[in-house]
């Protein structure tokens, strides 16, 4: 079964199997600049496993040790997968097929409130040793924004927060709400840059107390405040909503109840800006190891199912740009830190959770690359004039900070 799957999936590069029986099966043919890969498997079981079910027995495999690569590296593996997912046939689906998969889409993202903070806490509520040994120095876990491709992380990710200020129309004296604050940063940058008060809500307790001492120590607390919180119990009004990495947990069925509240929270003249990752193919699922593993819950969402709960909100779309291919680099300088720093993960955790989260970071970063998909930035508004009618505004905005941070220096930046 494995051998014929493989058998019409490898055209680009080589890929060799190693069975515990003793049989070599090899896949294409190696080709300049393409990953050329042996893997092994140790036990029959695990081969059995991943042939009839490879979505949630590979991940599986590779982190219990079944199975291991002989020759290249986790993430060559899925590079060479990825180039070969561009010869694929776009599966074709029948009525019955399509209102499967839907269901299948309500059952996994029913996320009641009992449910978000459970599935938030596994994720979110790890130790912040481990987020602090690949994420940049203000502990942004989300995409950067590579304006140019020589940037560094902390670079890039300084300048998406930027970028959003830009887009937000910040001016001192508003309130902003942050929904899915995560540890503060963005929220303390937009305090500091903007001389503006943020409200920042999550529901993961370690976040929340990690930003409330982060606000303390540099004398934010009076302007930056954070709540354990669901953007579902919020009931104040804001000048400006942003929601960065977020909204892929909301769930497709809660998509009009999010927007509903965005609507209802922003005043009448206010802009709102929602970042989230985006599939370019339509409606999907999520795949299997990575909702048991990292994200229970979680859902990526294409733009023609957002889009309609936006319009339904009466919000207007003022502004949509696709960031392609800055959430791979991002992938890409994490996954290299982690791997850096796996010998101290290894102490706090233990060698399969490591495997997982490369596991995990690997084939995020091939999906971004060669598999649909992409960051979304939605500016929203409840009126047609909110904003500036060309982009121009924007990108004197951000020269406008990058410039006043130059001169500020680097002194207050959260930590």
């Amino acid at each position: 079964m494995l051998e014929r799957m493989l058998a019409g999936f490898i055209r680009e590069g080589r890929l060799t199997v190693l069975t515990a029986g003793g049989r070599k099966l090899s896949f294409g043919t190696p080709q300049a600049g393409v990953p050329d890969i042996v893997m092994r498997f140790r036990s029959r079981a695990a081969l059995l496993k991943v042939a009839l079910d490879p979505d949630l027995r590979f991940g599986e495999a590779y982190m219990d040790g079944t199975l291991v690569l002989e020759q290249g590296t986790l993430a060559e593996l899925f590079e060479l997968c990825g180039r070969n997912l561009r010869h694929r046939r776009p599966a074709r689906r029948g009525r019955l097929g399509r209102i499967r998969r839907a269901i299948a889409r309500q059952v996994q993202q029913h996320n009641p409130l009992v449910r978000a903070r459970r599935n938030v806490a596994h994720h979110y509520d790890l130790s912040e040793t481990l987020f602090r040994l690949f994420l940049d120095s203000d502990l942004n876990y989300s995409c950067a924004y590579f304006a140019r491709p020589d940037m560094s992380l902390e670079a890039a990710q300084h300048a998406k927060q930027r970028h959003i200020a830009a887009k937000l129309l910040l001016a001192p004296g508003q309130k902003v709400l942050d929904i899915g604050s995560g540890w503060g940063g963005l929220a303390l940058t937009l305090a500091r840059l903007a001389e503006v008060t943020v409200h920042g809500i999550t529901l993961s307790r370690e976040q929340h107390a990690r930003a409330t001492t982060r606000a303390a120590a540099l004398g934010l607390a009076s302007r930056v405040r954070f709540s354990l919180a669901d953007y579902r119990e919020v009931a104040d009004r804001y000048d400006r909503i942003v929601s960065v990495g977020m909204f892929e947990h909301v769930g497709s069925p809660y998509y009009r109840t999010f927007f509903a509240a965005v609507a209802r929270l922003l005043a009448p003249d206010g802009v709102a800006l929602i970042h989230s990752i985006g599939r370019m193919d339509g409606s999907g699922l999520t795949n299997s190891w990575t909702r048991r593993y990292i994200f229970p819950g979680g859902y990526i969402p294409a733009l023609s199912e957002v889009l309609p709960a936006v319009e339904q909100a009466g919000l207007w779309v003022t502004d949509i740009e696709i960031l392609r291919l800055h959430y791979a680099e991002t992938l890409r300088h994490w996954r290299e830190r982690f791997l850096a720093q796996k010998a101290l993960l290894r102490d706090i955790y233990d060698e399969r959770f490591c495997r997982m989260w490369e596991f995990y970071l690997a084939g995020s970063e091939m999906s971004f690359r060669h598999d649909g998909l992409m960051v979304f930035q939605l500016q929203l508004a409840r009126r047609v004039d909110a904003v500036p009618l060309t982009r121009d505004y924007m990108y004197a905005a951000e020269r406008a900070l990058s410039l006043a941070e130059g001169s500020a220096g680097q002194e207050m930046r959260p930590s």
